[in-house]
């Protein structure tokens, strides 16, 4: 029996993060951990050209075989080589009490990355468990094309109620029907909007 997974979104701002590997599935995960605001150790014997053109203060290139000291002092660990290496990433990884995610190495990973989908702020990850990544992807592409489009201004809405809320001692449990109300009442006027304009 499988255990459920924790979901959470974790701050990398500044902080250290290895990735192990160097081929193109390490560079997709370059892209994420850059937008984050990580500082990335890039450790491989071969480093592809899309990782190579984002070297500098935030991305340091060590082109040489993994070894377990490559994790010392990083906060979170990224394991996109083969299988016999990531295995040995994980298990580096495990001594220092690091999560690590192993790309395609479910016995590997101790966290998994979902299919993602991001509108500004708004953050909306799915999982598979580790077990079926393809799924995952197809899963945030049919999400993606349903969400709608001014999530953005709806952050912003949400924001400013809640700091009124907050200043007014709004209790917690009655902010959610308000903030839906204020949606609604946002939808309908767009949606008026929308038929003034056509008319």
């Amino acid at each position: 029996m499988s255990t459920a997974l924790y979901p959470v979104f974790l701050k990398l701002d500044g902080l250290p993060v290895v990735v192990v590997g160097g081929g193109p599935v390490a560079a997709g995960k370059l892209d994420g951990l850059l937008a984050a605001g990580a500082r990335v150790l890039v450790v491989a014997p071969k480093i592809t050209h899309a990782i190579r053109v984002q070297a500098g203060p935030r991305v340091v290139l060590v082109e040489r075989a993994f070894v377990p000291s490559d994790l010392d002092g990083a906060r979170w660990v990224v394991a996109a080589a083969p299988p016999e290496i990531n295995q040995q990433v994980a298990a580096a990884a495990a001594e220092r009490g690091l999560f690590v995610n192993a790309v395609d190495a479910t016995t590997a990973a101790t966290a998994d990355l979902g299919g993602v989908i991001r509108r500004g702020e708004v953050e909306v990850a799915i999982s598979t468990g580790g077990t079926a990544p393809a799924l995952a992807g197809l899963l945030r592409e049919a999400l993606d094309s349903l969400l709608p489009s001014e999530l953005d201004r709806w952050v912003d809405v949400a924001k400013r109620a809640r700091e009124e809320w907050k200043r007014a001692g709004v209790p917690i449990t009655k902010r959610r029907s308000l903030l839906l109300r204020t949606l609604v009442q946002l939808y309908r006027a767009d949606i008026v909007a929308l038929e003034r304009g056509a008319a």
